[in-house]
């Protein structure tokens, strides 16, 4: 059975949220409830789209065009007549109290609910959504939206700033952590399931940053040149299974040009793609200062602009009263708003805060980082350990003593107490600044190995560290590559000269261990030293326990690599990341806030890759790589057999998995697809994935329904997805590089 934090560390936790949730003067900050309505919107027979269009017929012109923008962002601003009703997060639009309309409560909340400290409150923080990606587990998917939907009600908010979804065309990117990996099969499950357990707690969902915001780099600025059918089978796919599947109430645009319109004001995305093919009736905001046009971004489909009012409050009324903007277009806009709030239910269940459950939220973030760390090597069963048999055990580096790194930006969870590694009543968190959490490895090393003598090394000299992890039965090092909005990677190389410290613990002590914080893939040159290593991403609030877990085998790992690892820079579609020029360069100073609003000057980012992101790239181009997608090993062994394709009305591929080892585990199965040589793609597609837990000796079959989409081209002619008359591998394994089942099947 799994461990977990020690009783009174968990009585702290709850004693400390719940003084957070009372603190003197949250009473004040409460959200007014608007008074009962009892219109006939609130027949709750009727569908959203006619509760919606009652709203409308009953409001003036400026309470609609209040719904369309934002009053700046309160987390940051003093009280203003406009945001005083608001939570205090990071964006608010004005509701319609007359109406029983409440305003829209919004808070970033990648990995878990944003500013909670700054504020008095308590969030917890779920693994990195790469961490859950990891999992390859929907049902996974689901409860890390649900936790994340109820402790934003818990605190007042009644939208999410979540789900993202951009593939990791560049791995260097600072907010790959923050996405689902780089195929759009996989994160478009995902998220689908995220964004529904999001809204299955009454809250507004979101879906982001569409779309192909694949750098951070100038990323207010760069123009990314991409064909149609390129975007439409890798990015725009993700999307599109995410939004199809997932119903999210809102989708943000991102900052980024896509061939030369903003995507913020880009008609092909937000009204050809997403509302007109995809049928979405939700609403789309932009990301915070997206918004550069009033007009232009009107007509493409932009319903909301966020955080403030620059092009969709005064000048938006005075294009409608010049009739540059008609009626009609307004009031799409202020329907969907509406039809998403009806939707959501965030009107139907008014907020009522209470105090989360910090239990309950250290749990299912537990979960989902043991369902996701990946055990990437693992020479001579090196693990799991054996506590019995272990009397010296050396834990080296990552600040392990005290904490583990968390992602940062606008995803950013406050941590209980504080940055970890600072020193009391000093750990305010800060943008760009490195946040730890305080879940110590090394406390949960030596719960779990009370007889042993645990030291500890911090890292920071090779030789110091190889000295310490010299004459100890085993030596665990703990090694982190921190990223964050904001920025990306100059490299995937691991920072602070924590190669070199790995390199010399492993000559020192065969018996060593690697643990990985990060969000990023990383190189390894190192990599044929250690006994085991384990990429255990950004755990969360409760990460050291579930590697704990993990190590001393109470967990079986299951996860699989949601990116590949490639073995250098240089085999990158992009061996460097195109930066911007000074004056496309949103923080460079070069430039006034007006110029800024109107937009940048462009600078030039071609995908010549086009849709072979990832693995597919890899595969194209005959490139070996240090890690390939879906791998991930297990304290147990699996084969595969009896592989039957169906091709019916529906495609669907049906095998047995047996669990041919000692212990019970659960195997993620992954289906591939080689299309016709006609189709041109050098290279096979994930088509579907199932996990199932299987007992030791047994075996299960398991059957995975292909959706004919993902076996289709974008046809640009036809506009359309289109299925190439022809002969189709279907192969089946446990990753993108050990598929051992194959069969061909005929579609027409």
């Amino acid at each position: 059975m799994a461990q977990s934090r020690v009783p009174m560390e968990r009585l702290f936790l709850l004693v400390l949220s719940f003084a957070c949730f009372t603190l003197p003067g949250l009473a004040q900050r409460r959200q007014q409830q608007p008074p009962p309505p009892t219109g006939p919107w609130m027949n709750t027979s009727l569908s959203p789209d006619e509760r919606a269009d009652l709203v409308i017929k009953e409001m003036t012109l400026d309470e609609k065009i209040a719904l369309l923008h934002g009053v700046g962002m309160p987390t940051d601003e003093p009280v203003t007549p406009q945001n005083a009703a608001s939570n205090r997060g990071v964006g608010y639009a004005v509701g319609v109290p007359r109406l029983g309309i409440p305003g829209i409560d919004m808070s970033d909340a990648a990995y878990g609910v944003r500013s909670s400290g700054v504020n008095g409150r308590y969030s917890t923080a779920l693994p990195a959504d790469v961490a859950g990606a990891a999992s390859w587990d929907p049902d996974a998917a689901f409860q890390y939206g649900a936790l994340i939907g109820r402790e934003l009600r818990a605190q007042g908010f009644n939208m999410s700033l979540g789900g993202g979804v951009n593939l990791t065309r560049d791995p260097r990117n600072g907010r790959t952590f923050e996405y689902l990996g780089e195929d759009p099969v996989l994160a478009g499950t995902l998220v689908a399931k995220l964004i529904e357990g999001t809204q299955s707690e009454h809250v507004i969902g979101d879906i982001k940053h569409y779309a192909l915001n694949d750098q951070e780099s100038g990323r207010n600025s760069v123009n990314v040149n991409i064909d149609k059918r390129a975007a439409r089978e890798s990015d725009l796919l993700a999307f599109e299974i995410g939004v199809t599947k997932g119903h999210p109430a809102a989708v943000m645009c991102s900052y980024n040009r896509v061939n030369g319109d903003f995507a913020c004001e880009n008609k092909y995305l937000l009204t050809d793609v997403l509302k007109k093919d995809w049928q979405f009736p939700g609403f789309v905001l932009s990301d915070w200062g997206g918004t550069h046009s009033t007009e232009k971004a009107s007509a493409a489909g932009l319903d909301n602009e966020e955080p403030g009012d620059f092009f969709f409050s005064d000048k938006y009324k005075a294009a409608v009263e010049a009739g540059t903007i008609s009626t009609a277009e307004l009031d799409e806009h202020v329907h969907r708003i509406l039809r998403a709030m009806f939707a959501a239910g965030v009107i139907d269940y008014p907020r009522q805060r209470f105090v989360v459950d910090p239990f309950a939220g250290f749990e299912t973030a537990r979960k989902i980082e043991e369902s996701g760390i990946v055990l990437l090597k693992n020479e001579h069963a090196a693990l799991p350990l054996s506590a019995a048999r272990l009397h010296t055990i050396a834990v080296i580096g990552s600040h392990s003593d005290v904490g583990m790194i968390s992602g940062g930006g606008s995803a950013q969870v406050d941590p209980i107490g504080g940055n970890a590694i600072m020193p009391p009543g000093k750990g305010t968190t800060h943008w760009l600044e490195e946040i730890w959490f305080p879940t110590s490895p090394l406390k949960a090393i030596e719960a779990r190995a009370p007889k042993a003598k645990v030291t500890y090394d911090p890292g920071t000299d090779p030789a110091a560290a190889a000295a310490a992890a010299k004459g100890a039965d085993v030596a665990i090092v703990f090694a982190y590559m921190w990223a964050s909005e904001g920025m990306d990677l100059p490299s995937l190389t691991l920072p602070h000269d924590q190669d070199a410290v790995i390199a010399a613990v492993a000559a020192a002590n065969p018996h060593t261990i690697v643990v990985l914080e990060t969000g990023n893939p990383v190189t390894m040159p190192w990599v044929k030293a250690p006994a085991a290593i384990l990429e255990a991403w950004f755990g969360g609030s409760d990460g050291a326990d579930a590697v704990g877990n993990v190590l001393f085998g109470s967990v079986n790992p299951s996860g699989k690599l949601p990116n590949t690892f490639p073995q250098s820079e240089a085999d990158l579609p992009h061996p460097t990341i195109t930066m911007p020029p000074p004056e496309s360069e949103h923080f460079s100073g070069a430039v006034s806030r007006e110029t800024w609003a109107k937009g940048l000057p462009p600078f030039q980012v071609t995908y010549d890759e086009g849709a072979k992101v990832g693995y597919k790239w890899y595969e194209a181009e005959k490139k070996p790589v240090l890690f390939p997608f879906g791998f991930g090993l297990s304290y147990t062994t699996y084969a595969y057999s009896g592989l039957k394709v169906g091709a019916g009305d529906k495609v669907s591929a049906s095998f047995t998995v047996s669990n041919t080892g000692a212990r019970e585990g659960s195997e993620i199965a992954e289906v591939y697809a080689r299309l016709p040589d006609a189709a041109g793609e050098p290279y096979k597609r994930l088509v579907g994935f199932a996990k199932v837990k299987i007992d030791a000796k047994q075996k299960q079959t398991v059957t995975v329904d292909i959706d004919p989409k993902y076996l289709s081209i974008w046809d640009e002619a036809k506009n359309a997805w289109s299925l190439i008359p022809g002969d189709y591998t279907i192969l089946v394994g446990g990753s993108s590089a050990d598929l051992p089942l194959k069969t061909t099947v005929s579609l027409k």
